[in-house]
């Protein structure tokens, strides 16, 4: 098996076939494999935040598809638009169905994927194999040394929460909720479904942390309910505001480089 990594600063596998990549100047990205002797099974990985960054991705394929290679596999951590995966106002796409779709008409012999959003991404996916946020999570753990609480955000987190707690032995989960506006994005109405949390180190896992303002609302309430120190376990640092924030209100953020790459003091990144 080799491997192109399309994105020089995400190297999963250690072995990768020497390519140059460029943008022409009407925006268009290109791509041309450098090694002739490449076999017949690529995996190609690629950290896809844009629309180039996908149209990297299906140049990539189709050269190795002229290269004559037959078994093409492809991971994408962090799958565009999971969080867009269903239709809340009329006049909006389901965009995850899009991206699935473009991914679907390359015939991939296997597409992986990290902790996606919803059980959505891989009903829409063909030859989806996800790698499930059960051993990050342990291996974030591992730095606690003190018994945790396991703090799930909303009701779509609840179900993955206790699959990674049965996971790991059965760490207690503590249920929370939200409210969310779906015209307007703007929450409120953060419960604790708990009355005293016992000054116990209390850790969120959740697989998204984009500008932070679940986490930052939740943080408060799980003040109010006695909580100890607070921990933040995200699979996708997206972190549009920055962590500056975030620091202030958790003793440590975990993540890993399935989005983009961290070097932020308080945010602990592993990497693949």
């Amino acid at each position: 098996m080799k491997y192109l990594h399309l994105d020089s600063s995400f190297t999963p596998y250690n072995s990768s076939i020497n390519f140059e990549a460029f943008t022409f100047n009407g925006g268009e990205p290109h791509i041309k494999i450098l090694d002739q002797n490449i076999g017949n099974e690529i995996t190609i990985t690629h950290r896809i935040n844009s629309f180039n960054d996908l149209g990297l991705l299906l140049i990539a394929t189709d050269a190795l598809r002229r290269m004559k290679v037959k078994h093409i596999n492809v991971f994408i951590p962090y799958f565009p638009a999971a969080r867009q995966d269903r239709v809340m106002v009329s006049g909006e796409p389901l965009s995850v169905k899009v991206y699935a779709d473009i991914i679907n008409a390359q015939q991939y012999d296997e597409v992986l994927v990290f902790d996606p959003h919803s059980e959505v991404t891989p009903a829409v996916l063909n030859n989806v194999k996800v790698i499930h946020n059960y051993d990050f999570v342990k291996e974030s753990l591992s730095t606690i040394h003190e018994e945790v609480l396991l703090i799930s955000p909303d009701g779509g987190a609840l179900k993955k929460i206790y699959k990674v707690s049965e996971y790991l032995g059965g760490i207690e989960v503590i249920e929370c909720s939200k409210k969310r506006d779906v015209t307007t994005g703007q929450l409120s109405g953060f419960r604790v479904y708990e009355e005293d949390l016992n000054h116990k180190h209390c850790v969120i896992v959740d697989d998204i942390c984009d500008g932070g303002g679940t986490f930052l609302g939740l943080a408060q309430a799980l003040k109010e309910k006695n909580a100890g120190k607070l921990s933040l376990i995200v699979s996708h640092g997206i972190f549009s505001k920055g962590t500056t924030t975030l620091i202030e209100e958790f003793d440590t953020i975990f993540t890993t480089n399935s989005f983009k790459d961290v070097n932020e003091k308080g945010v602990v990144q592993i990497k693949f």
